[in-house]
This record gives C-alpha cells, sequence and structure tokens, in this order.
C-alpha cells in the first residue's frame, strides 16, 4: 500500500472517531436527566394521582432522624401542577428553571421565575406548577417533623386558568 492510501486510510479514520464521539456527546447531553445546564438529574416521573400532567421528581434527601425535611427536584412539564395541599411543618420552594404558579387558597395566583423563593406556611392550603407554557424546576424543601404532606383536591382547570 502506497503512502497516499494510507493517509487517505487514517484521514477517514479519525473522521469516524470525530463523528462518533460528537454523536455520543450529543446522545449524553439528550439523555432526559443530563443536560449541561441542569443543576440536578429530573428523576422519574411520577405515576401518583397528587400531580395533573407530566411530572418528574429527583428525591435529593429523605427525611429521617438526624434531619426532618426532604429536598426534592421536581420537574413539571408544562400545564402540569400539583393537587391542593397543605404541609404541617410548612414548605419553601426554590425556583431553579422556567416560569411556575404558587397560590394559597384564598388568594391570588402568583408568577414564580427563576430565583424566586416561596415560603409555604404551615397547615395553609396550596398548589404550585408549571405555567401553562413553560415547563418549572424546582427544588422543594418540606418539613416532616409534624407529618407528611396532607393532599386534597384536584386544581380544576378554571382554577389554574384564572
Amino acid at each position: 500500500m502506497n503512502f497516499k492510501k494510507s493517509l487517505i486510510i487514517v484521514f477517514i479514520f479519525c473522521i469516524t472517531l470525530v463523528v462518533t464521539s460528537c454523536n455520543n456527546k450529543k446522545d449524553q447531553l439528550d439523555h432526559n436527566t443530563s443536560t449541561p445546564n441542569k443543576i440536578f438529574s429530573r428523576g422519574e416521573k411520577v405515576t401518583n394521582t397528587n400531580f395533573t400532567g407530566n411530572v418528574w421528581l429527583n428525591n435529593l434527601a429523605q427525611a429521617d432522624s438526624i434531619n426532618q425535611n426532604a429536598v426534592g427536584n421536581v420537574t413539571f412539564a408544562p400545564g402540569a401542577r400539583t393537587k391542593w395541599h397543605s404541609h404541617p411543618a410548612g414548605q419553601i420552594i426554590l425556583a431553579l428553571e422556567g416560569v411556575g404558579y404558587y397560590q394559597e387558597k384564598g388568594s391570588p395566583k402568583i408568577i414564580v421565575n427563576k430565583g424566586d423563593v416561596i415560603k409555604c406556611p404551615a397547615d395553609i392550603q396550596h398548589w404550585h406548577g408549571a405555567s401553562k407554557d413553560t415547563k418549572f424546576v424546582q427544588v422543594a424543601i418540606t418539613g416532616r417533623e409534624k407529618g407528611e404532606t396532607i393532599w386534597l383536591e384536584k386544581v380544576s382547570d378554571t382554577e389554574y386558568s384564572k
């Protein structure tokens, strides 16, 4: 084999390696739990009835005898939301990405943007989720020392749209 043919084969081999490497990197970035702009993976799809729409939960810390707080990264698809609920020890929501809504029973809905912090008082009925056109990612810090979340009725489409 002459030098020119060897050079062409090496060139084709190098191009193949580059293309394969780029495709593998793209596959990694496209995977639903890992993108370069995410702090936490979105976790597992929630399959219980406490939410409307598509929601994913990554339990970051479970409450235990040392620390009574549960911490979860929650990703709401556009239009997704919780049921009305309350927390006996309250909750803090840290908005990481997108546009969301938060509403306490009897109060107007609040628009929540990246960087906002919401303090949900103990025993106050509320709901939260994504806006209708944008996903919403939050970290929820929930006190468990006085008991688990109390889930109530669904947030109706009318309530959500107000």
